[in-house]
């Protein structure tokens, strides 16, 4: 036991610091994971035997819940929202179109039957979350036309659809004569009705929870997990889809107004980075290179398929109705990164014992290595080389632990005696452009500034500039306003903000010193100083 808790704590070490490596060279931190569980496997270093697909499915699969669950809680729907049905297309129509083509080219390049065709087409048709997110964060890849929004959502949402796919497949490949037409428009419906009923159910009613209860420090994330994993398990129950029952409940709970979000999405970020680590490790840990090579000509001609025609054509199709410059197509194509989900599905065929022409899971691996390398490590670049990168932006504020505030500095000012600030008014004081007195702490108490507030002898005054320098008593929040917002549309002074101050609002990237006649706008971002 003490050396298997030593084994997990190395594996640990060295994929985090594989996170460094990862950032100097380039290369995807998640096949850097894969390649430590393949040094530790059968054909590696340390010839660990491990070939039970029956364990690494229900591990696999579990850990795919709050990989799910965090594609949707992590995502930021004010940005998403603009993109939301390029998005939901190429999850849902793409994905179908994807699995499509690729059969159909495993069964007349390879020589597999239809049903085996399309079952591996299935299996690869989704484009991983967990890839992308990596990828997306860790480069710092802020893309144009909203671009990385529309990839995040892509990604995190279209796992659904292709493990819909799969799992008809398989009932074709085990019940061929009696899963009927009917049969399978009814298990397309159930699947998407049931989900999005628990999910949504499930989303609104851990809210009501989590608005009218509080909990000791720690034990909300408990709460939100055991959440997604119910989610998932009442809607696999009555027939739904669980993985889209709880990428719900994710993107509904992250985006609503719930204590401590910050924390929350931060917590939720560690545990993911525990799965990727546990799910790519433990994958591979499963694989054999040495049988690699007898599927390498296969696997390399689905996976150069999948790159260079299948993809691309999908998102051709799909985007150019919207009008999306060949630019922006190009990198949604090269983005189309194959990960995790496409390896469990592959673990889930080869436990039901359907797939009859060799192994899946290797030519699924293989590409899935392909796509990481080749993609993964060039998405940047041919980001780069098409002109596609966003210089003003910040691909951070596409997800929910984004601060907007870290663009404003405060600034600490201590009011003596001989200050002529003391005993005047606010408004009677000329401050410098751009500048506004963000609060004061008087006596360790903090204070809302107004204008008819009158400033004192050891006052000690925030003046609020451009980046976060100092920690203070001030209780800060930022808070978006979308289009449903009472706010949009209204002037600051006939908003009801109780004890609060709008200190900055940050619009398409610029910093505004509000007056009371400033309108508010959708999507506007509000920098709010509460009092006590």
């Amino acid at each position: 036991m003490n050396l298997l808790l030593l084994f997990c704590a190395l594996v640990i070490t060295l994929a985090v610091f594989g996170t460094r490596f990862s950032a100097k060279s380039g290369i995807p931190t998640l096949l850097i994971f894969i390649i430590l569980g393949m040094l530790a496997g059968s054909d590696g270093i340390l010839k660990i035997e491990f070939n039970d697909y029956g364990i690494s499915e229900k591990i696999c699969s579990a850990a795919l819940i709050f990989i799910m669950f965090h594609g949707g809680f992590g995502t930021k729907w004010s940005m998403a929202k603009p993109v939301a049905l390029k998005a939901i297309l190429l999850s849902s129509l793409g994905v179908v179109l994807t699995a499509f083509f690729t059969g159909l080219f495993c069964n007349l390049a390879l020589g597999l039957s239809l049903l085996d065709s399309l079952l591996i087409g299935s299996v690869l048709s989704s484009t991983d979350a967990a890839t992308v997110f990596s990828i997306l964060k860790s480069r710092k890849l802020s893309l144009k036309y909203n671009t990385s929004s529309l990839l995040e959502l892509e990604s995190g949402s279209n796992d659904p659809t292709a493990y819909m796919l799969v799992t008809i497949f398989i009932m074709l490949k085990q019940n061929p004569g009696s899963v009927t037409a009917w049969y399978l428009v009814y298990s397309i419906f159930a699947q998407i009705a049931f989900a999005f009923i628990i999910g949504v159910g499930m989303a609104y009613a851990l809210f009501h929870i989590l608005k009218h209860f509080s909990f000791s420090t720690g034990f909300e994330p408990l709460l939100i997990l055991a959440a997604a994993i119910a989610s998932y398990a009442l809607s696999a129950l009555i027939g739904g889809n669980g993985y889209l029952s709880t990428y719900i409940t994710g993107i509904i709970l992250g985006n609503k107004e719930i204590n401590h979000k910050k924390e929350l999405v931060n917590f939720f970020d560690t545990f993911e980075g525990m799965m990727q680590i546990l799910i790519f490790f433990l994958l591979g840990l499963l694989s054999f290179p040495s049988q690699l090579a007898g599927v390498a000509p296969r696997g390399l001609l689905v996976a150069l398929f999948m790159t260079f025609i299948a993809r691309p054509f999908v998102v051709f199709l799909i985007m150019t109705p919207f009008g999306a410059k060949f630019a922006q197509q190009q990198v949604i194509s090269w983005a189309g990164l194959r990960g995790a989900s496409s390896i469990v599905f592959a673990i889930v065929v080869t436990v039901s014992g359907t797939f009859t022409a060799g192994s899946i899971f290797n030519i699924v691996f293989f590409v899935v290595l392909f796509s990481i390398l080749l993609q993964g490590t060039f998405l940047p670049l041919i980001s780069k080389r098409t002109g596609m990168i966003d210089e003003k932006g910040d691909v951070l504020k596409t997800f929910n632990d984004y601060v907007e505030v870290e663009n404003i500095e405060f600034v600490p000012m201590h009011l003596d005696d001989a200050n002529s600030w003391v005993n005047r008014k606010i408004k009677d004081i000329t401050l410098p452009p751009s500048t506004i007195i963000a609060a004061i702490e008087r006596d360790g108490k903090p204070l809302v500034p107004r204008g008819g507030t009158e400033l004192k002898e050891n006052d000690q005054i925030i003046l609020g500039i451009e980046k976060p320098a100092i920690k203070t008593n001030i209780d800060l929040h930022e808070q978006t306003v979308d289009e449903d917002n009472p706010w949009c549309g209204k002037m600051l002074k006939d908003i009801n903000l109780s004890k609060g101050l709008v200190l900055i609002i940050i619009r398409d990237g610029k910093n505004i010193i509000p007056s009371g006649d400033t309108l508010i706008e959708a999507n506007d971002c509000l920098v709010i100083n509460y009092g006590d």
